[in-house]
């Protein structure tokens, strides 16, 4: 599995005009989900998404995690993310797994996230979204939880 995570003032994911997942100071990212990811993938990208270190301390070090801040975590589903890149002019889309599983997985992982933590949102599997944010920093990184 694949987060693409950012340190956000604030993120809102739109379907259809209605806001249907907001945060505001947190993180935002994008999963995709890759062929042969299962539940242990999804695990440990949601153990990685709370605790890795992006916001500032006292210092003005990355060393607190959105859970120490207390921040929001809002999961947009972007199967995209797991496209090949490496040549052409048109992305490949035979990494990323199958919609159903992709589907499950992404579902696996939000409800597996609001068990853990209070501050979760979501964007919505398989929708044409529009998603806003207002990155703060920037801060953006690839985070993987890859199959063993």
């Amino acid at each position: 599995m694949i987060g693409l995570i950012q340190r956000v003032e604030s993120a809102e994911v739109r379907v259809g005009g209605e806001v249907v997942g907001a945060v505001s100071r947190g993180v935002l990212a994008f999963i995709a989900v890759r062929r042969g990811d299962t539940e242990t993938e999804a695990r440990r990208l949601l153990e990685r998404l709370l605790s890795y270190r992006i916001f500032p301390d006292a210092e003005g070090r990355m060393n607190l995690s959105v859970r120490e801040v207390e921040g929001g975590l809002l999961l947009v589903p972007q199967f995209t993310l797991a496209a090949d890149t490496r040549k052409g002019t048109r992305a490949g889309f035979s990494a990323a797994a199958e919609p159903q599983e992709a589907r499950r997985l992404f579902g696996y992982l939000l409800g597996k996230a609001q068990e853990a933590y209070p501050h979760v949102s979501a964007g919505v599997f398989g929708a044409h979204m529009q998603v806003s944010l207002i990155n703060d920093g920037p801060v953006t990184f690839w985070l993987e939880a890859a199959s063993a």
